[in-house]
């Protein structure tokens, strides 16, 4: 994805409020223990427990600023703060674009705020990565470390350029992945981004699938380069990303769609040839195919928008380009990128199909969406442009299939006082309330709700008791609601129902005391 941009938020350190404790299954909710690896079309950790990565992308390490964009906002807006957040919404994992450019010796962050960021005062691109890695770690997030670009200069077809080669490439990789050998947290290589046609004419000069030219053919350079990474670190899980056109080349230049609209995809996005033409690496269990997906704000051209069984035509037209995958239990896939503003009502139905498509719960797919950062030109962010509210449209649409974090122990609600109902059968609700921000006379606080049952919680609602004195501000996540000291949050009419294992994490600002925060808290 062509973009730039920053985020941050405001949130403080986060406060766990734990209320009654309860057993759940490894990968019911967080992402899993030790190293991952693969089995069929799962991810599993190292339990053999199933972990799916719901993420996101926070980029700027791939451009001039060689660093997370966003780092310049102020001191509600610390780089510690916008992990916070994002562990609080219920994103567990960080795809991280980077370029080599970042990663050389003299390479100097850039942008930053020193007076809300004075820990990262002095230090290099590589070190900043470090304490974000560390950070996330301790939130129980993953990290997936992705080859943006050759340079900080722009993004290219190839995978090298003539200034950069693909030993230079390889140099890199082995580095991070000796450099964080010892680190479960960063879980794996996404080893280049987009790679896509060129050029104006059939079989052009930009990457190939399955064509054999080693200059070309992304899958026989993708096998090299993985595993010259597993060389250096088995443990990595290897993103393989597709291309635009298996031939490298289409009549059309921008989008690369010729007339036949299922030969050629997003860039990146085409993996259609890979039952054909599989990647094969040196170590078992690593691979995991990785597309992008985007909506009309970011090209509105893609012949399958004009169908006139939009968007019920979408379904075919992923699997067709990289569901059948793992449809067939080839491989686990992971959306690397998907997004957009939201601004054209049909790309609500487009992202909303595809959150269908990619299932629900620990046995979907794994995602990681574009992107926090607001200022991707042409699908703006999570986050808005004070990096710190919520667009709520696009959070309505993704929270439910978000497994979030666990860097404290799971909990669940307490009994049902008398006149309280209780969730329908099949139904177990578990319960984190976090405060996450404070100010004079106010405060932000999170509570994650997760259905830890069997069946599906339909109409969901959450009741709690907050301290006397204390009002409601704004919520988001869900339709909060104050009556005197007893609130509610009720599921948005856009995403009723929380499926097994799904959680949802409902924000909110308040005015008063933020002591003792939520109690008394029930479900039904």
């Amino acid at each position: 994805m062509l973009a730039a941009a920053a985020s941050v938020l405001t949130a403080a350190a986060a406060a766990l409020v734990t209320l009654t404790a309860s057993a759940t299954p490894a990968a019911a909710a967080g992402t899993g223990t030790g190293y991952l690896h693969t089995s069929g079309n799962k991810i599993v950790d190292s339990t053999g427990a199933t972990v799916r990565l719901t993420g996101l992308n926070w980029f700027g390490m791939e451009t001039d600023n060689h660093t997370f964009h966003g780092l310049w906002a102020g001191r509600n807006a610390t780089w510690r703060m916008q992990i916070d957040h994002m562990a609080q919404l219920g994103f567990n994992t960080i795809r991280v674009p980077f370029t080599g450019d970042s990663l050389r010796s003299g390479a100097q962050a850039t942008s930053i705020n020193t007076d809300s960021n004075p820990d990262l005062i002095g230090l290099s691109p590589l070190q900043i990565l470090d304490k974000v890695v560390d950070y996330a770690g301790q939130k129980g997030m993953r990290i997936i470390l992705d080859r943006h670009r050759p340079s900080a200069a722009g993004q290219t077809a190839l995978w090298y350029t003539s200034s950069v080669s693909e030993a230079s490439e390889i140099s890199d990789w082995q580095m991070l992945a000796r450099h964080y050998a010892n680190n479960p947290t960063v879980i794996g290589a996404d080893l280049f981004n987009e790679p896509h046609a060129e050029g104006t004419e059939p079989n052009g000069t930009g990457a190939c699938w399955g064509c054999g030219d080693t200059a070309r053919d992304w899958r026989l350079a993708a096998q090299r380069i993985g595993n010259a990474v597993l060389q250096a670190n088995s443990n990595w899980l290897i993103f393989v990303e597709g291309v635009s056109c298996p031939s490298g080349g289409t009549p059309n230049q921008w989008d690369n769609v010729p007339d036949d609209p299922m030969e050629c995809d997003w860039w990146g996005g085409n993996l259609a040839a890979a039952a054909q033409f599989p990647v094969q690496l040196s170590v078992a269990n690593r691979l995991v195919y990785s597309a992008h997906d985007y909506g009309i704000s970011v090209y509105d051209r893609q012949p399958w928008f004009k169908d006139a069984n939009f968007p019920n035509n979408l379904p075919d037209v992923w699997d067709h380009f990289w569901g059948y995958l793992y449809k067939n239990n080839t491989a686990p896939i992971l959306v690397g990128e998907f997004g957009s503003t939201l601004a054209n009502p049909l790309d609500t139905q487009w992202l909303t199909k595809l959150m269908s498509h990619m299932g629900s719960g620990t046995n979907g797919m794994s995602f990681t969406y574009w992107s926090w950062n607001p200022d991707s030109g042409d699908t703006g962010g999570i986050v808005q442009d004070d990096w710190v509210t919520v667009n709520q449209n696009k959070m309505d649409i993704i929270g439910p299939s978000l497994i979030p974090p666990v860097g404290s122990t799971p909990t669940t609600t307490p009994p049902t006082s008398p006149g309280t109902s209780s969730p329908p059968a099949g139904v177990s609700c578990a319960t984190t309330y976090t405060l996450t921000n404070t100010w004079q006379g106010g405060f932000q606080a999170a509570l994650t709700v997760t259905n830890s049952g069997t069946s599906a919680w339909n109409n969901w609602t959450v009741t709690w008791t907050m301290p006397s004195g204390v009002t409601l501000g704004s919520g988001w996540n869900a339709t909060v609601t104050a009556n005197a000291t007893t609130w509610t949050a009720k599921a948005p009419s856009q995403s009723p129902t929380l499926a097994p294992n799904a959680s949802v994490t409902i924000g909110f600002t308040a005015n008063g005391p933020s002591s003792p925060g939520a109690t008394n808290i029930h479900c039904s």
